[in-house]
Formats: structure tokens, C-alpha cells, sequence
């Protein structure tokens, strides 16, 4: 059986080194580029999408949130998992922001790191063999189906159209959305978005789901700039608004 191939963007050879030994010692394929441009060569179109890239903020040559939004372009659902030295909040959050896949500061345990490889790895695969909807695509969940929504989602293909326009999303944009669209009016609490969303919610934080809502906004008000889907309910969490009307509003 051929083994998953990593790619390590890392420009400090003895990381790498340990990334490499520690991944090739649980059965993962490493693969070491020290620059983002020599990264971009291992990829679509070049180059077949490796399973995951490991991707170190700090790169000589490309800021690492740069080569992420091009990695996005090549493979749109391509598993990424950040690796800096930068432990500060806001590092963390813009990375969450883009759509990465989880978040590592240095110094790691390499180990741990293998672990949550493994982690997003298994959500990937779930995802992918996630069966296709057994009515019309698009169609709803009984309970979203009873009220009119213009949130179209496919399950099948983890794809969401709003007002009949596809929405470029990350996985947990997407997720967000999904839950949302499930029960307009519904108010979710942060921590029932993480447990719904997230599959290890302990790992992550409140800011979290508000960062993620605020860049889903912004593409859902690109689509309806007079609308306001996503409510927020101060103290409690978010919905999706009930009123929305059936077809997008003429400027």
C-alpha cells in the first residue's frame, strides 16, 4: 500500500530533519522543500497533491498566509496544518481565518504533530466518503426544509449556494454554514459550534468560531450586500435569520 505523501515547507533543516523522521516512523511519505516557490513545484499543475502540507509561517522567500492562498488555488480542499515559531494569538486566528486545517507553535512535540497529521488526515477521508444526498441536490434537512431559506447546501459534494451562487468556503466556513442553515432561527452557542464543527474542540477557543463567522460574512454580504444572514445574539451565539427573502434583492 503506497503511503501518504507530507510536504514539509520548512526552511530550518534540523525541523525538517525531525518532521521527516517522525513521519516517516509512523508510515507517512515526508517530502522537504525550504522554500515556497519549491513548494509550488510539488503541486497541481506540476505535481500530484500530496496528502497534507505542513507549512511553516516564516519562510525566506514567500510569507507562509501568501503560499497558503496559492496552495488553496492549486488544490481547494488540500489539508493544511500551520508550523511557527509564533505563538501569538493573532497569528493563530489570521491562519484560522484563511481556512487552515490546525495550528502548531514552536517548539512542538513531533509526535503530537504526527498525531493531529493523523487527525485531520481521518476528517479529510470521512469527508470525502461522506455519501452523496439521497433526494434533489441541494435538498435540506427535514427540519431547515419547513422554513424557506436561500442557503442551498449539498452535502454530497460540501458545496453551499446562496441565492444560486456557489460560495467559495473552508471546511469549516462550510461546516459553520451547514449547522447554521439546519435550523434557521436556531440560536447556537460557540461551544455546540465547535462540538458540531471542529473535531477537537478542546483545541480550540471562542475566538475561534468568531473569526470564522466574520470571513463567512463577508463572502455571504459579497453575494447580498443588504442582507444580514448570520445574527449575533450577545451572550448566546449565533443563527440564521428566519426573514431572509426568497430571492436576492434588487439594488
Amino acid at each position: 500500500m503506497a503511503r501518504a505523501q507530507i510536504l514539509i515547507v520548512e526552511d530550518e533543516p534540523g525541523i525538517a530533519d525531525t518532521l521527516s523522521y517522525a513521519l516517516r516512523t509512523e508510515g507517512f511519505e515526508p517530502l522537504w522543500c525550504a522554500t515556497g516557490e519549491a513548494a509550488l513545484q510539488h503541486l497541481p499543475p506540476q505535481a500530484p497533491a500530496p496528502a497534507l502540507v505542513i507549512l511553516d509561517v516564516g519562510l525566506p522567500d514567500l510569507n507562509g498566509f501568501e503560499l497558503f492562498k496559492r496552495i488553496r488555488e492549486r488544490a481547494a480542499d488540500l489539508p493544511v496544518v500551520f508550523l511557527t515559531a509564533r505563538s501569538d494569538e493573532i497569528d493563530r486566528v489570521v491562519g484560522l481565518e484563511l481556512g487552515a486545517d490546525d495550528y502548531v507553535a514552536k517548539p512542538f512535540s513531533p509526535r503530537e504533530l504526527v498525531a493531529r497529521v493523523r487527525t485531520v488526515l481521518r476528517r479529510t477521508a470521512r469527508a470525502s466518503a461522506s455519501p452523496p444526498p439521497t433526494t434533489v441536490a441541494g435538498a435540506l434537512t427535514p427540519a431547515a426544509a419547513a422554513l424557506p431559506t436561500p442557503i442551498d447546501v449539498d452535502e454530497g459534494r460540501r458545496r453551499i449556494r446562496y441565492y444560486g451562487r456557489p460560495l467559495e468556503l473552508s471546511r469549516y466556513e462550510y461546516g459553520l454554514l451547514k449547522t447554521l442553515a439546519e435550523r434557521p432561527g436556531h440560536v447556537y452557542t460557540r461551544d455546540v459550534l465547535l462540538e458540531r464543527v471542529w473535531d477537537d474542540p478542546g483545541d480550540s477557543f471562542d475566538r475561534t468560531v468568531d473569526a470564522h463567522v466574520k470571513t463567512l460574512r463577508a463572502k455571504l454580504k459579497a453575494v447580498a450586500p443588504t442582507l444580514e444572514p448570520i445574527r449575533t445574539h450577545r451572550g448566546s451565539g449565533y443563527a440564521l435569520a428566519e426573514d431572509l427573502p426568497a430571492e436576492l434583492p434588487r439594488p
